[in-house]
Parts: C-alpha cells; structure tokens; sequence
C-alpha cells in the first residue's frame, strides 16, 4: 500500500432532518425531508478521499479505513458505501456486542447544524485494533484521525503513523481538550474556530482570522507541528514552524455544513500525498469544501476529483 493514505476513525448512520431553524433547548418542531445518509466523520473522510484520489495525479492512491461497527444491517450498508467507491474496508471489524453508531442530525435553512452521536461500536475501537492493523500504516503517505472513537486508539494511530514517518492529520472533533502527549504526535491538528478555542482552555466563540493565528500559535505551543484554524467562510489560517498566512474560502451557497470539514481534510490529504506544497494543499482542499456544502448529507456531499479541478481552473481563469 505505498502511498496510500489511512482513516482511522468512526463510522455512523446519519439520520438527517431539515427544519427552518434549530431547536431551542425543550422547544419540539416540525421538520420536513427525512433522510438516512452514510456518514461518521471517518468514514466521511474515507469516503471523500477515494472519491477525490480517484482521477488526479496520484491516480492509485490507496484508501484504506480502520474502524468498526456492529453486526447489523447498518455496518453492512456503510462498508459497502465505502467499498462502492474503492475504499479498502478489510479493516473495518465487527462488534457483536454494540451496534452501529448513529447521528441525529438537524440541519436548517442556512445550511447549519446541530448533531448528536451514538458512538455504538464506535466506542469499542482499541489500541490493540490498530497495532493489529499495523502493517496497512505501513505505506502510508498520511494517516488521517479524529475524536470520534476512544483517544487510546488515536494515540495508537499517531503512534504508528509517527513510527513508519506518514504525516498524521488530526481533526480534534468533537471539541475537547486534549493532553500535551497526544499534542506531540500530531504532524498537522486542524480545528474549526471552537475546537481550536477549547484546545487552548478558551470558551468556543467566533474568531477573526487574526484570532486564528493567535489561536493556532497557542496550540502550536503545546506540541502540535503546524495547525490548520478551519474558519468556514472566512476560508482557513496556516500556522506553521517557519510560515504563517490565511487561504481565502470560495464563495458559494450553503445547502447544507454537514460533513465540510471532513470533506476539507480529506482532500488535504490527497493533495499532500500527491506532493503538493501547503498552499496549493490548501486551495485544494477549500475547494472541495466549498462544493460540499452546495449538497445535502455527508458523504452525499463529497466532490468528484473533476469537479474540484473544474472550480479551480476557473478560479485561475
């Protein structure tokens, strides 16, 4: 699997449901438009990545996912979603004694949401998991993880991904504080404007990009090697060893959030396996962002590799 690209992480049924706004604590609404769509942020990221790996330059590159569900019609349908688009599932096992995590999603009419999670066999993904599935790290150019399974078998994957050099991409979502030793193993951390803010011991709120800088700076501190403030509309901050500068978002209109910055991070990682520079990593992966949020769902959003080329061409046109 040389060059592949590795997601560990969750896998979840989403149940989606549109409303005109979002629930007020105690408040019951009417939705409309009920939805099940394949999701869990790993899984997304998975999924995202082979589509966009697909047809580039790095034509073969590898996907593989590791993670698990349960012995359910759920866990079937979502491996063979994965599979349906060439993701390696061979590292997706099963839990017999949990079911297959799920989300309840609303999602309103500007494109926000709100999102709970049943981890399910979610929960149940170990440290010996991954050191089981070592060898399929081995090739690996990236190693993509987040927080949606338990944080010892994300410590496993930046552990090995450190080990065999393939640069570790960490989405800290959900938001929550993490200790200075998980901080050190990760290459690239990319939070949203809340997470970065719970990372460094501040209330979630809206920052500017010049607060992201400061914000990615402090988390930096901490041990991360460069950190990427995901800023929605505002585009994204670099924050590096050597550089530090902002890449404008695409303007498009927002259907619906869900699954954006899954979408974001798995085309970074794409563009990095492929020998991209960060910049031009980053222009990537803001592109297929931004078309992922013109459609409903989380992997139903995801972008062909030809439909972020064709925006960019235009964009430079």
């Amino acid at each position: 699997m040389g060059g592949s690209i590795v997601v560990i992480g969750s896998l979840n049924m989403d149940f989606v449901l549109a409303v005109d706004r979002l629930p007020l604590p105690g408040e019951t609404i009417l939705g409309h438009g009920f939805r099940v769509i394949p999701g869990g942020k790993g899984a997304n990221q998975a999924y995202a990545a082979a589509k966009l790996a697909g047809s580039g330059p790095g034509h073969g590159t590898a996907v593989r996912m590791l993670g698990r569900v349960g012995a359910d019609s759920f866990g079937v349908a979502l491996k063979a979603n994965l599979a349906g688009v060439g993701v390696d599932i061979s590292g997706v096992l099963e839990t017999e004694s949990e079911a297959t995590g799920v989300a309840c999603i609303h999602v309103d009419a500007a494109g926000q949401n709100s999102i709970t999670v049943a981890p399910g066999a979610n929960g149940a993904l170990s440290a010996g998991d991954i050191d089981s599935e070592r060898w399929a790290i081995a090739g690996a150019r990236c190693v993509l993880l987040q927080l949606e399974v338990p944080i010892e078998a994300v410590a496993a994957g930046l552990r090995e991904a450190q080990r065999v050099g393939a640069t570790s991409i960490l989405d800290p979502a959900p938001a929550r504080a993490l200790p200075k030793e998980i901080l050190q193993l990760v290459d690239i951390a990319t939070p949203n404007e809340n997470e970065a803010c719970v990372l460094v011991g501040m209330p979630p709120s809206r920052v500017s990009a010049d607060d992201a800088t400061a914000l990615g700076n402090k988390i930096r501190e901490l041990g991360v090697r460069s950190v990427i403030v995901k800023l929605g509309d505002q585009g994204c901050v670099y924050c590096g060893p050597d550089r530090t500068f902002a890449t404008p978002a695409f303007a498009m209109r927002a259907v619906d959030s869900t699954a954006a910055g899954d979408t974001f991070n798995a085309a970074l990682a794409v563009s990095l396996a492929e020998g991209a520079e960060m910049e031009e990593a980053l222009r990537f992966a803001n592109a297929a962002a931004a078309i992922s949020v013109t459609r409903a769902g989380a992997q139903t959003s995801a972008p062909a590799r030809a439909e972020v080329d064709a925006l960019l061409a235009r964009i430079r046109a």
